[in-house]
């Protein structure tokens, strides 16, 4: 740093002058404004409000001022800032749902829990509140420090006496620079009970002191899911808790079950959450919900969620606490000033500070009340001597020209101080009967038995420590109420996701252009072969259905891309949409990256040792790996196998590491062989030959062949057949294979090869987007060298053609026979309607 001559301009590294001041802002906001002081919990806002409102005279036993009058005396007097915020402030210490014990006692609109703000200053009222006195008592009698206000013509206190421990009862919430605080409201009798505790034996320990203190007391109630989190915070400072809404069933005379909220978790609103209920309903996300209303009063809540009839109320309410606020997470951070240091607490650092807070504030009072006794019992002396030479000090005064004469003389005479001689001076007529000399002597007597008591106090810790243990129950006598948050354990803390979906059948849709998509199998009705369809979903001119598998709503979802990347999902995970809905864009719910797209999904309902995934790609190669090798999948998806250049993963099924594999072309070859002869490979392994192609060939699908399968194979065309397996002598792996289908101009290339028992149904779906289910027992058998019957009639002026095949389970529920068309029915084919539709 270097000055120029003749002049004040300083240079200045700017790095430097940056970290200076930023510092000295940050350290000012820490202390001066975001982080509370851990012996009064109050910021210096709070503080100052609180302040402001004694030296005005606003008592709780007061009549109610203007807010506004409020308002301005703490910015003009102590806090700098602007009017809006500091009346903010002050409506929360009025507000019964942030305070669990509010600090002021406000008239007029103060805002409510649905998020509605205060009136203007102007048109409400204030004054302190009952308990709020019990901050500010004795502050009077020197037992705290005072600082100059910010011009220095004021003085304001630098904490506050507290007689109740009101950084754990009342809790706050702050953000400072790189720092912030969160601590949770407690039940006073609880928090007290603790302070007595630790006043009684230092070293108990924190689990001690929880079996006194079980955990936060919200003033909106609710519950508290478990304790572990409790402990977290208590021990270390720093933990989350998960707090419920209080909710009851109810069951209606017509058998309908209606969900009732009583009470929700602390600092939500109850506008927005009835309003994300309602959304959430709108858009099919929860089912179950018929109406939805607010019938709460000056008597409480009454949140009322009615539950369709055959909806599981249960169900519905987990699924409420997992999507919408009837369930939020409450982080912990007891960070709070200590000696003007911030610093994380556990719970018996934050008792033991208040208590050393108090040791303070009892032995300052006790010494300006001995000063006091002391200062007193000295002027009675005086006056006693006064009284016992009353002639000799009336000619004394009599004889002196002035005051100060005869002050002189009373002290010379009588060896009395300055003090003593003015009181003997001041002395009325009056205290010269015999009746008030009686009352100076029992005075004084009664003077010096305080001041032994206060010596007394004063000498002895434990006398300090009964004189709080006093006082503190003398709080929790006038102001202790019930708890009103429940603490829950027993296990429920550690619900899972499946606990909160019905355990159910599901068909997942994925379209060629990423769209996603449940419902439930029991959509689709059986149809005889030849049928025209139902509308499957609603697609673009340009987008089909691809992929369809049926599945179970518990079972893990795992999705392989053409570019040899697994991700995973569980089936309750992917979103349900109605029939004719195209979902949602499987990119929002997988971490797919640019230029990849879904081949194959398999769903598998439980890891277990000696499974295995049979892989295969376009260009015929085949690879064997462990299922457990995928049962741990991140969200942005693990290599299932390395690819060549310009290959892609075709298929993917489950084996037991016992069964044979079928693999068909377009071409219309086939292979089978062992799948043994395919050893187990690494998760990242390229794989080896499993058969060979010819030019312009390529593989449509592989399966897992079981006993008594037949080989099922549909064109693109809308031809297909069922040939036994038997006529597919078993290979080597890496041959040509043999002829499965003859391939012309009429049935069209192959797009699908299944292995079937006849047992189950098959759906087709069109590059329309047209769905048709069917048994499988009802197409026909034939041999090798056929073309196959018409499945499924095709639209061949709209370029129509077969784009997806799946098996699904066989349903009971069939059509009429009226609802069914030959084979070579016309086009004239009518749609078949979905149960869904009857209603």
């Amino acid at each position: 740093m270097a000055e120029t001559p003749n002049s004040h301009i300083k240079e200045i590294n700017i790095s430097q002058e940056m970290k200076s001041s930023f510092l000295d802002y940050a350290m000012s906001v820490i202390v001066s404004r975001a982080l509370p002081d851990v012996r009064d919990g109050l910021k210096p806002v709070h503080r100052r409000i609180l302040y402001a409102m004694h030296d005005l005279g606003m008592h709780s036993d007061k009549p109610y001022k203007k807010s506004a009058r409020i308002v301005g005396d703490v910015i003009g007097k102590y806090h700098p800032h602007g009017d809006s915020a500091v009346y903010e402030t002050m409506v929360r210490m009025a507000q019964d749902f942030n305070y669990r014990y509010m600090l002021v006692d406000g008239h007029g609109n103060f805002g409510s829990v649905d998020g509605d703000s205060a009136a203007a200053m102007r048109y409400t009222e204030s004054r302190m509140s009952k308990i709020s006195m019990e901050l500010l008592r004795d502050i009077n009698k020197d037992t705290i420090d005072f600082q100059d206000n910010y011009d220095g013509e004021e003085k304001e206190p630098v904490v506050l006496p507290a007689r109740f421990p009101n950084l754990l009862v009342n809790g706050t919430t702050g953000i400072a620079v790189g720092m912030a605080t969160n601590i949770p409201p407690h039940q006073l009798g609880e928090v007290i009970d603790g302070v007595l505790a630790i006043s009684h034996d230092p070293d108990m320990t924190i689990q001690e002191l929880m079996e006194i203190i079980p955990g936060p007391d919200f003033p909106t109630g609710g519950l508290i899911i478990g304790r572990s989190g409790i402990r977290k915070a208590y021990e270390t400072g720093r933990g989350s808790i998960t707090i419920r809404a209080k909710v009851e069933i109810e069951q209606k005379s017509n058998g309908k079950e209606v969900i009732i909220v009583h009470e929700i978790p602390y600092q939500v609103n109850k506008a927005r959450l009835i309003e994300k209920i309602a959304e959430l309903a709108r858009d099919k996300k929860i089912d179950g919900i018929t109406d939805l209303r607010d019938e709460s009063d000056r008597r409480g809540m009454r949140i009322v969620i009615e539950v369709r009839k055959d909806a599981n109320a249960n169900v519905l309410l987990n699924n409420l606490y997992k999507q919408t606020a009837l369930q939020t997470s409450f982080g912990i951070n007891t960070l709070a000033l200590v000696d003007g240091h911030p610093k994380v607490l556990n719970l018996k650092q934050c008792l033991s500070y208040y208590l050393d807070h108090q040791k303070v504030i009892i032995r300052r009072r006790t010494e300006f009340e001995l000063r006091k006794a002391e200062a007193r019992a000295h002027i009675l002396e005086g006056l006693k001597v006064a009284l016992d030479h009353l002639d000799e000090v009336i000619s004394l005064i009599r004889s002196s020209q002035t005051t100060d004469i005869a002050r002189e003389g009373l002290m010379t005479k009588f060896d009395l101080s300055e003090k003593q001689a003015q009181a003997i001076l001041d002395m009325r007529l009056q205290r010269l009967t015999g009746l008030e000399r009686e009352k100076i002597e029992e005075e004084y007597q009664n003077l010096v038995k305080l001041i032994a008591e206060l010596k007394a106090i004063l000498a002895d810790e434990e006398k300090v420590l009964e004189i709080i243990r006093e006082e503190l129950l003398e709080i929790k006598e006038r102001f202790n109420d019930k708890r009103r948050t429940e603490i829950v354990t027993g296990g429920i803390e550690n619900i899972e996701d499946e606990d909160l979906i019905p355990r159910e059948n599901i068909v997942i849709t994925l379209t060629h252009n990423g769209y996603i998509k449940r419902l439930p199998v029991s959509t689709y009705r059986a149809q005889k072969r030849g049928g025209r369809g139902i509308q499957g979903m609603g697609t673009n001119e340009d987008d089909f259905v691809e992929h369809l598998i049926t599945t179970s709503t518990h079972d893990t979802i795992l999705f392989f891309t053409n570019k040899g990347k697994v991700y995973r999902s569980k089936g309750y995970e992917i979103p349900e949409f109605s029939r004719t809905a195209k979902g949602i864009p499987i990119i929002n719910l997988l971490g797919i990256e640019k230029g990849e797209w879904i081949n194959a999904i398999i769903p598998v309902e439980e890891f277990v040792d000696d499974w295995f995934l049979f892989f295969t790609t376009k260009d015929g190669v085949s690879k064997r790996s462990p299922l457990t090798s995928f049962a741990n999948i991140r969200n942005n998806g693990l290599i299932a196998l390395s690819l060549r250049e310009s290959d892609e993963l075709i298929s993917v099924r489950l084996t037991d590491g016992n069964k044979e594999i079928i693999i068909g072309t377009k071409k219309g070859m086939l292979i089978r062989f062992p799948e043994t002869d395919v050893r187990s490979m690494g998760r990242t392994a390229t794989g080896v030959k499993g058969i060979t192609l010819d030019s312009n060939d390529e593989v449509v699908g592989m399966e897992v062949l079981e006993e008594n399968n037949d080989v099922l194979i549909v064109t693109k065309k809308g031809y297909g057949k069922r040939t036994h397996a038997s006529e597919y002598r078993i290979q080597s792996r890496g041959g040509k294979g043999i002829k499965t289908c003859n391939v012309s101009a009429k049935n069209g290339e192959l797009v699908s090869v299944r292995a079937v028992t006849g047992e189950e149904d098959l759906m087709l779906i069109t590059t329309g987007g047209v769905l048709i289910r069917m048994e499988v027992a009802g197409i026909s058998t034939m041999g090798r060298n056929t073309q196959g019957v018409k499945l499924i009639s095709m639209r061949e002026s709209e370029n129509e053609f077969v784009a997806t095949v799946a098996k699904v389970e066989k349903e009971e529920e069939m059509t009429d026979e009226s609802d069914n068309l030959d084979a070579d029915a016309s086009d004239e084919n009518v749609i078949v309607n979905d149960p869904s539709d009857e209603e």
